[in-house]
């Protein structure tokens, strides 16, 4: 992207994704404004398939449990802009993003929030603001099961936002 304003501050998208949904975002969004990608891999994570997931994913969620993660390849807290992403799990984000938001001392950052789900993001938005509460949130999207609701529509309203949250910076 030729944007000059991708190239003035560092970006960064955060990620968790178990079936790829909130992957394929968080590469659009980064496609679209130049940034640098993490992945949130746990060392142990629950099965992407089966019926069990679902009772182990909404479990970990519900009890806000901290999974042990795989060491990042960069560090969050050097990027300015940052957007953050995550699966809705029983309501709230991924356990995943508990642990990231428990060892990574984001402070005065801007920060972008987006999900997917399979309908309702619950209290998704609410738990990541409060986790980010020293920062700046310059906006949030939910998006609804690109997969299976429209990939390329997700996919393009997931460029047109983030180049949007870009020029609201103006830098």
């Amino acid at each position: 992207m030729d944007d000059q304003s991708s190239r003035t501050q560092k970006i960064l998208v955060v990620f968790y994704s178990l079936n790829g949904n909130t992957r394929y975002i968080a590469q659009a969004i980064a496609a679209a404004v130049g940034a640098d990608t993490l992945e949130l891999k746990p060392r142990k994570d629950i099965p992407a398939k089966g019926p069990w997931r679902f009772l182990w994913g909404g479990k970990q969620a519900m009890t806000k449990a901290h999974p042990d993660l795989h060491p990042f390849p960069v560090h969050p807290e050097e990027y300015d802009l940052l957007f953050i992403g995550t699966p809705v799990w029983a309501g709230t984000v991924a356990p995943a993003l508990n642990t990231f938001f428990l060892k990574v001392p984001l402070k005065d950052k801007k920060i972008a929030l987006f999900c997917c789900s399979g309908g309702m993001e619950g209290k998704t938005f609410r738990r990541m603001r409060e986790a980010l509460c020293n920062n700046v949130i310059l906006s949030e999207i939910g998006f609804r099961n690109p997969f299976k609701y429209g990939r390329d529509t997700a996919f393009q309203e997931a460029q047109q936002w983030a180049r949007r949250i870009l020029e609201l910076q103006g830098s």
